[in-house]
């Protein structure tokens, strides 16, 4: 009885864990793809807002060719 009172709670709390995890990562490929942080293209981490670098990757098919930061 002891050792359901410490796992289900530790079940539930993982279980939520991987559920927001990835829920607020928008696309970690794109991260991994072009070695920058998830901040290089949006406004805050867990945001969804894209500041210019990331309004030019996403309008020029997912690439920064041509693209200079300002």
């Amino acid at each position: 009885m002891r050792m359901i009172k410490f796992i289900l709670p530790a079940s539930a709390l993982f279980a939520g864990m991987l559920i927001f995890s990835t829920v607020s990562s928008a696309k970690p490929e794109y991260s991994k793809k072009e070695k920058k942080k998830c901040t290089y293209c949006h406004t805050a981490m867990g945001k969804k807002d894209l500041n210019a670098a990331g309004k030019y990757y996403k309008e020029h098919n997912h690439s920064f060719e041509g693209y200079k930061p300002s």
